[in-house]
């Protein structure tokens, strides 16, 4: 399935794509697939982490989780026999999301290439302003993987019709100008921001960055094509929840939401 497709389907289907995520080696290998298979029923497509040592995109939630996959020793080469594992079970679209550190240090060429391979759809890559390195993101498109960058709130109208035509897959919109992390309510603004990122692209929008309940979800839908799921999932883990419980309450939202076609 391709990711507009995943899109389209649960739009026919009423509703924003849900998009949940997952980090590789935590809680711990082999367990980690164990959370993909609970998540997997409910994704429409599924978000993968790379565990790194300094995620300045994100919160304690997540900085936790890839300290805990590093610390048992997981490896760039790991993750791609995770994705492996993970695109046997599912024909859903695959993104990595990574930071632009271990792409440079294993060398651009051999890791996307090692992702295609594996079965990864796209990258998203939060810390790359895609203008900075035009010709890195062409290489990334040019062995078939498809690449999200992030707008935020604070995105001027120029930024937007700079970053946006670099985004293949899907435009992901951060909801805040902050670090990931579950929230109540998401700000006020957001359908105004995807407005914008709408008008200059037919990309997919996807919102990220605090949604962890229903009404955060519904939010989300009702601005967007599609909603992340991050931050709430881990820590449903740390406090020995099932992550069908965040997943149902967060699709609840996204049902009969969803915003105006496109």
């Amino acid at each position: 399935m391709t990711t507009r497709e995943a899109f389209a389907q649960a739009r026919a289907q009423g509703r924003a794509a849900l998009i949940p995520y997952v980090m590789a080696g935590y809680p711990s290998r082999g367990a980690d697939l164990e959370l993909v298979k609970q998540v997997l029923p409910y994704a429409d497509l599924l978000e993968v982490g790379l565990p790194y040592s300094d995620p300045l995109g994100d919160g304690p939630v997540i900085q936790r989780a890839s300290e805990q996959a590093l610390q048992q020793g997981i490896r760039v080469a790991d993750v791609a026999a995770f994705v492996q594992e993970i695109r046997a079970l599912t024909d859903k679209p695959l993104f990595l999301m990574t930071y632009l550190n271990p792409v440079l240090a294993v060398g651009p060429e051999r890791f996307f290439s090692m992702f295609k391979e594996a079965g990864v759809n796209g990258l998203i890559l939060p810390d790359l302003p895609p203008d900075e390195d035009p010709g890195l993101v062409a290489l990334a498109q040019g062995v078939g993987l498809e690449t999200t960058f992030l707008l935020a709130p604070t995105s001027t109208e120029a930024r937007i019709r700079t970053v946006a035509p670099y985004c293949t897959g899907f435009v992901y919109a951060v909801s805040v100008t902050g670090v990931t992390g579950a929230r109540d309510r998401l700000p006020e603004g957001l359908p105004e921001l995807v407005g914008r990122i709408r008008r200059v692209t037919q990309a997919p929008v996807a919102i990220g960055f605090g949604i962890s309940n229903r009404t955060t979800a519904q939010q989300a839908a009702q601005a967007a094509d599609g909603a992340v799921v991050a931050s709430a999932l881990i820590r449903a883990h740390e406090e020995g929840r099932g992550l069908a419980e965040v997943l149902r309450e967060v699709r609840a939202g996204l049902e009969g939401a969803a915003g105006p076609v496109h």
